[in-house]
């Protein structure tokens, strides 16, 4: 079962037990050198109190086990007190952006472009292919291009290659076109490269863990 994994008062202590508890199994079933554990994000956290920000986490990939989806869980699990960040799953069952099609959109559409503009603001992983953004990506913006709400919405990025420096170049101009607010100071990089991340395990290492922390602080009080 894949789920919406939400950070918020109340359960955070429930998240890093959860995240302790499957990094843990799966590295005693390592065995033969490949790390395996349940996934993450297939957890549903409800929020039992109204956070102060809501925030909207959206990955560019569509595999399974994507490290930047895997980036994003991980945000989630470390955002601040009184911030909920909901990981969006719906990237691959968007239509194909036609024009003619804006003012009257399919439920996916309607109901992803709601989640865009209710949203704070929006947590960005996104991965290169070919030199830029994924297609299915680029047609999710797309269908933001039209609201007349989105512009000036704060945005944040994470990048999970030092590779993918013309994505992250390409993605930047997109978003700029689009009039949305870029936080600098609340994007970084990370080197996932190499070994098959989770959630659980970004979290657990600290020299993943606290720059994530410290750009959702950044991005936090940048939009308060």
């Amino acid at each position: 079962m894949k789920g919406v994994i939400e950070s918020s008062l109340g359960w955070r202590r429930i998240c890093y037990q959860y995240a302790f508890r499957t990094c843990a199994k799966g590295q005693r079933s390592a065995g033969a050198g490949k790390f395996q554990s349940p996934d993450v994000l297939c957890i549903i956290l409800r929020m039992q109190i109204p956070p102060a920000l809501n925030l909207l986490a959206i990955s560019g990939s569509l595999r399974a086990n994507s490290t930047n989806t895997a980036l994003l869980g991980a945000a989630a699990l470390l955002a601040p007190e009184g911030v909920a960040i909901t990981v969006f799953e719906g990237l691959g069952a968007l239509p194909h952006f036609n024009p003619d099609h804006a003012d009257t959109p399919s439920p996916e559409v309607a109901a992803f472009v709601q989640a865009a503009v209710d949203a704070d603001g929006l947590v960005i992983a996104c991965p290169e292919y070919a030199r830029n953004i994924p297609g299915t990506f680029k047609n999710a913006l797309d269908w933001l291009v039209g609201s007349t709400q989105f512009p000036d919405k704060p945005v944040m990025l994470f990048n999970a290659s030092p590779r993918a420096s013309d994505a992250q170049a390409a993605l930047r101009l997109v978003l700029s076109t689009m009039s949305a607010r870029i936080v600098d100071d609340a994007c970084i990089t990370l080197d996932l490269l190499g070994r098959p991340w989770n959630a659980a395990a970004i979290v657990l290492d600290s020299r993943l863990a606290e720059p994530v922390r410290k750009a959702l602080a950044t991005f936090c009080n940048a939009i308060q």
